[in-house]
This record gives C-alpha cells, sequence and structure tokens, in this order.
C-alpha cells in the first residue's frame, strides 16, 4: 500500500498545452506553496504527451519545481530528479531536499520536484470517489460473507467511479513506464545529457525502470527503501502485510517499555491485548460514533511505517484508551487517511492495477489473504481492500519492463532492514541486478524512506557520494556492503 505522501504543493506558472515540435521546456515561474517560496523555489508545467507512442497527440502537463544550485557553475553537478513513492506521492516539496544533506553536498546540483502524471497539482489530477477513506466502511476482516460482499461491491464502485469521472486515454496510460519516459521528458527539457535521481519506495522502483530503459542517461542514483520487482506487486503487497504485522509487535513492546507514560501494560503482550480489546469493543460501538475498528487500524499502521511517529501515536493511543479521547483519534485518522481526497489512491491504483496483470480470480485472492491473515492478523485484509479495485479495474494491464541494472555504473541504496513498505530483501534483490550498485543496511531499524535524516553514519555516506561519487566497497555474496546502526529508538 502507498506510503504516506509528501503533501501536494499548488504551482503557479504558464500551462504548455501545444505539442512541442523540439524538447519542450518549462516556462519558470512563482510557487505559490509556502516551503517553496520560503527555499526560493521555481515551479512551472511541463507538456508531455499523454501516449508516448503517439507524441504529436494529446498533452498532459506536469507540475514542476526547482531549486537551483548554490555553488560557483564550475562546481555544478547536475540536476537532482526526485520521487517520493506511493505510487501517487506530489514529489514537488522534495525540491527542498537539499540542504538535508550533510556539508552542503546537495548545493552543487539543482533539486527537481515533479508531480507524476495525474498526481496532485499536475493537469489532469485522477479522482475518482474523495469520500471512499471515510468513516461509513465496514470491518476489514471478512468474517462473514456479507461483510465479504460489501467489500467486493465498494471495490467494484471505485473502479467503476474511477472510470466514469476520468478520461479512458489517462487511465490507459498510467503505467510506471509512462511516468519513466516522463522523466526523460524532464531530463531533455533541463537539457542536461545525464540525471541524477533520489527516490524513496515507489520512486526506488521508477528509478530501477528508468536505469533499465535509459542506462546511458544514468549519472548517479541513491534509492531509499527499495521496492522488491520480482513481487510487483500483488506479491509485494502480500509481503508487506507481514511484516508490517511485525513492526506493530514491535512498537507495542517500545510501549510497554514505557508504561510510566502510557500505562497500556508492562509487556508487549498486555498491550497487545489492550489494543485487541479496543478493536473488538469499537467493532460494536465505535468510539464517538466514528473510530470503529478500520480507523484504529489505519492510525496505528503508522507504528509500523515510521519510529519517528512513535512518540505521537503511544501518546494518542494512551489517550484513547484511558480518557476515551476518541477526537484526537480522529484528526490524526484525517491527517493520515486520505479522508475527503483521494487523488493519492486513485493514482496509486492506476499504476498498480496497470503494471502488471493482478489475479482475476477474487477467490486466488480469498486464499492467499486468509493464509497471510494467519500470520499477519493487524494489517493483511486491510491491505487486500485497499487493492481489491484492481479485480475490476477498467484499464487493461500491462507487462512491467525487465529490471536489469548492467548498464547503470554508480547507485547508492539504503534500507533498514525491518523496513515494512518495501521488506529488506528487496534491496538485496535490486544490488544483484545492479552490479554497480553499493547498499547500506541499518539492521533492526523500522523506519521506512526518510533519508537523510540525521543518522550521522548513513547521511555522510550520501553526502561523500553526491559530493565525490564515492560508494562503499563493494562485499561478495548477497549481503549489504556496510552497516549504520540506525537511530536510537525514540524516548518519550
Amino acid at each position: 500500500m502507498a506510503a504516506a505522501a509528501v503533501a501536494s504543493a499548488l504551482v503557479a506558472a504558464p500551462a504548455v498545452s501545444a505539442a512541442p515540435a523540439g524538447p519542450a521546456s518549462i516556462a519558470w515561474g512563482a510557487c505559490t506553496d509556502p516551503t517553496l517560496i520560503g527555499a526560493g523555489a521555481e515551479c512551472g508545467y511541463l507538456g508531455v504527451p499523454l501516449d508516448y507512442r503517439r507524441p504529436g497527440g494529446e498533452q498532459i502537463q506536469l507540475a514542476v519545481s526547482r531549486v537551483k544550485h548554490k555553488v560557483p557553475d564550475a562546481q555544478y553537478q547536475g540536476v537532482m530528479l526526485t520521487n517520493p513513492g506511493g505510487p501517487g506521492g506530489s514529489g514537488l516539496l522534495l525540491a527542498t531536499r537539499g540542504p538535508r544533506v550533510p556539508n552542503h553536498a546537495g548545493d552543487a546540483y539543482d533539486w527537481i520536484g515533479f508531480d507524476p502524471r495525474g498526481v496532485g497539482s499536475s493537469k489532469p489530477a485522477l479522482s475518482c470517489d474523495p469520500n471512499y477513506m471515510d468513516y461509513n466502511r465496514p470491518q476489514y476482516v471478512p468474517f462473514t460473507p456479507q461483510l465479504e460482499k460489501t467489500w467486493l461491491d465498494r471495490s467494484k464502485g471505485y473502479a467503476e467511479a474511477c472510470a466514469k469521472n476520468n478520461s479512458r486515454a489517462l487511465l490507459e496510460n498510467m503505467k510506471t513506464t509512462d511516468t519513466v519516459q516522463d522523466m526523460d521528458s524532464i531530463r531533455k527539457a533541463l537539457g542536461q545529457r545525464q540525471l541524477n535521481f533520489y527516490g524513496y519506495s515507489y520512486g526506488t522502483y521508477l528509478g530501477q525502470v528508468y536505469g533499465s530503459l535509459y542506462p546511458q542517461n544514468v549519472r548517479r542514483m541513491v534509492l531509499d527503501s527499495t521496492v522488491d520487482p520480482r513481487g510487483v506487486w500483488y506479491g509485494d503487497n502480500l509481503n508487506q502485510d507481514i511484516a508490517f504485522d511485525k513492526n506493530i509487535l514491535i512498537w507495542f513492546g517500545w510501549v510497554a517499555q514505557h508504561d510510566d507514560v502510557y500505562h497500556l501494560g508492562k509487556t508487549q503482550a498486555a498491550v497487545q491485548r489492550v489494543v485487541n480489546e479496543q478493536l473488538l469493543k469499537a467493532q460494536f460501538n465505535p468510539a464517538g460514533g466514528v473510530i470503529g475498528p478500520d480507523e484504529i487500524l489505519d492510525v496505528i499502521q503508522q507504528a509500523s511505517y515510521y519510529q519517528l511517529r512513535w512518540t505521537l501515536l503511544g501518546d494518542a493511543l494512551s489517550r484513547f484508551v484511558n480518557k476515551g479521547d476518541w477526537q484526537n483519534w480522529k484528526t490524526l485518522f484525517e491527517a493520515f487517511g486520505g479522508r475527503g481526497d483521494d487523488n493519492g489512491y486513485a493514482v496509486y491504483l492506476a499504476v498498480q492495477c496497470t503494471d502488471v496483470q493482478w489475479p482475476q480470480s477474487w477467490n486466488q485472492w480469498k486464499r492467499d489473504n486468509w493464509k497471510t491473515f494467519a500470520k499477519a492478523p493487524y494489517f493483511t485484509w486491510q491491505n487486500a481492500w485497499f487493492n481489491a479495485p484492481c479485480l475490476y479495474w477498467p484499464a487493461k494491464a500491462g507487462k512491467p519492463a525487465k529490471v536489469d541494472g548492467r548498464g547503470v555504473q554508480s547507485v547508492l541504496m539504503i534500507d533498514e532492514t525491518l523496513d515494512a513498505a518495501t521488506p529488506f530483501e528487496g534491496s538485496l534483490e535490486i544490488r544483484s541486478r545492479f552490479p554497480g550498485a553499493s547498499l547500506i543496511a541499518e539492521p533492526g531499524g523500522t523506519s521506512h524512506a526518510i533519508t537523510p535524516r540525521g543518522n550521522a553514519c548513513v547521511d555522510t555516506k550520501i553526502a561523500d557520494y553526491l559530493a565525490t561519487g564515492a560508494l562503499p566497497a563493494r562485499k561478495p555474496g548477497r549481503t549489504a556492503d556496510v552497516e549504520c546502526a540506525p537511530l536510537p529508538q525514540p524516548t518519550p
């Protein structure tokens, strides 16, 4: 399922609508987002073909942002294109990421953010049913045939709304390979012979496919939390479920260690029991009439993604259980859950459902998800229903690009070994397919796609790489090349 998306940022700039004769250019203007304005960014639109097989046909517009290099031109190292993942994440704010890299190593690049096709400020933006992730959802675990039918009907209804509210042509051209071609269009529009790229989560898959299709156009690439191309996308989602459940148990254990603060139990099992009781209670009597088991799971799942949210979520759970504070929980659900805005979710499905054909038999889904549920009872069915519109998706599926990184000279990979959204095995697989890649592992870390984030061991290696191209030496075998301790677990 989609990693948390960077917030969308509107741009103000002339639109490009006519089909370009040569490489199109970006008409840069002022940004409207305060973060981008504060960073001195420029914003604009780039017209690209809706369908690259018809380059002279209909154009769509990609929203693009840029924070220019801060070094003399003689020390300039080119553009750093970025992507936050999803699929469906807005990437405009990533143009501001340069100053986070230590030793001013980011200053030598133009940092480029963009909203991929269909996302955020790009035009047209996808939306199917903005209130789909609202409070009126049945519980995720389909213990009765009626619950199962209700969810299948909802999933079908969402897919039908996508067909009704968006152009068929756009839905047919939302694959990873389309966005990869857009990335190359951005490179050309910026007048660059090669790209540097910094991708997170699903963004690492964009990097893999870009490097496979355009190896000669890659200068340097940083991949944080790498997708396993062998499971795109059905198998990867089942693998996620097990990893998310492992991480939530680690968080329960951390909450128990701080029982003096949270008062939810002194052992992992005691905290787990409290959560299970809340899930059961909310099934029959939603807190405040709105917080049912789905809303509880959607919020606590953030603890499986990011340790930096552990204290916020520990506090929220303590207040919910011990003081009946469901209003704060409601606020968190609305912040995390995409309520009232389904753009990220619509794009997520538009990409994942058409990159590759998902199993078309519900019986297979049912069998695989109940089997996974036996090992991972918290998030399996949440994730199954998140993806279930793929059963009914209105656009035809293609075949994923073959990921082969032998032509790419230089890649730095980073991954925490208990990352749940993109399990560590994906990083080992891509390292084996990219002989020019080196992998930094953070053993025991459970966070997903957050560099550079103040871990000196990791961040200085990223800085060295961006400054000089220096990579940790490759070790033989299927292993990481260097290890850095993850950031310490937070203290409440």
